[in-house]
């Protein structure tokens, strides 16, 4: 699986607008799942954030170069995804392969003239698999789904969103829905996976969902503080507080290296900068968080 683009430019508008066809195709194939799906990843902040009526000298958001779908326990519990394969497989997708040509049970892919979108089906991790390194739940010989922790905050927080143009087979689709991460899981799913693996990628995802959705940080904050009190949205919060409360911590500088291109060595101007509050509430009471956080160009 190649690694997520360190920077803004490595996100072509072609991939991208077909993972959106992609997405679009899904609610098609898979309408009578809907409920026990969740768009996750990368391609939320272009659903939840409406792209066409931004405000003044904000920017479109990068979008994403593959698809993420959570899949409900019950997929799981119930044995649906016997269906939900059986339906894939109809529609035209198959397991995509890795580097060594060996099928990824976990990842699907799609292909039309244009090029190929893959879709990486993920499920809540369950206590057995606390402590673990997260592996595959294979569901079937040919599908598999990965353990994410968090991911029924998705379920929770979500919000249905209307679909229209066309999809990856040139199909022209109209009022459909699907349902798509709140700003408040999301906040905790990106943060859990920014301090999993480092991306540049997710730290910007952060900062462009806290700054855009809605009415900006405290909305957002309150559907963070909807999702009540649970081990992922305390961990999401030290997360926060470790990697994007100064201008030097290493969240913010890799969301600026995304956005700019540029390594973080000593800063050349300030690009762009932001102040906001961000509720949290903790067992005892609510906390705020000052998150000053600063988008820089680094020389």
């Amino acid at each position: 699986m190649q690694s997520k683009p360190k920077t803004i430019t490595g996100y072509e508008s072609e991939q991208v607008e077909l993972v959106l066809m992609t997405c679009r195709y899904v609610s098609t194939v898979l309408g009578d799942f809907l409920d026990e799906l969740v768009v996750v990843g990368g391609l939320v902040p272009s659903l939840i954030i409406e792209q066409a009526n931004l405000p003044e000298g904000v920017e479109p958001h990068a979008g994403t170069m593959d698809l993420d779908i959570g899949l409900s326990l019950a997929v799981y519990d119930d044995q649906l995804y016997q269906k939900i394969t059986e339906r894939l497989r109809g529609a035209g997708f198959s397991p995509d392969t890795n580097e060594k040509g060996n099928p990824t049970n976990q990842r699907w892919q799609i292909t039309n003239a244009e090029g190929k979108v893959t879709i990486d089906f993920l499920i809540p991790a369950t206590e057995e698999d606390i402590g673990k390194l997260k592996r595959f739940k294979n569901l079937e010989k040919d599908f598999a789904a990965l353990p994410a922790d968090g991911l029924m905050l998705a379920f929770a927080d979500y919000i249905e969103v209307v679909l229209n143009g066309p999809t990856i087979k040139g199909e022209m689709v109209e009022n459909r829905k699907i349902r798509v991460c709140g700003p408040g899981a999301f906040v905790v799913l990106k943060a859990i996976a920014f301090a999993n693996r480092g991306e540049n990628k997710d730290a910007y995802d952060l900062f462009y969902t806290i700054r855009n959705y809605g009415t900006g940080p405290d909305e957002v904050g309150e559907r963070f503080i909807s999702l009540g009190t649970n081990e992922y949205c305390d961990r999401a919060i030290a997360i926060l507080k470790e990697n994007f409360l100064k201008i030097d911590h290493v969240g913010v500088r890799r969301a600026a290296e995304f956005l700019l291109g540029k390594p973080s060595m000593t800063i050349a101007m300030i690009f762009f900068s932001c102040e906001f509050s961000f509720c949290f509430k903790t067992r005892l009471s609510f906390v705020i968080v000052f998150v000053k956080s600063n988008f820089l160009h680094f020389g």
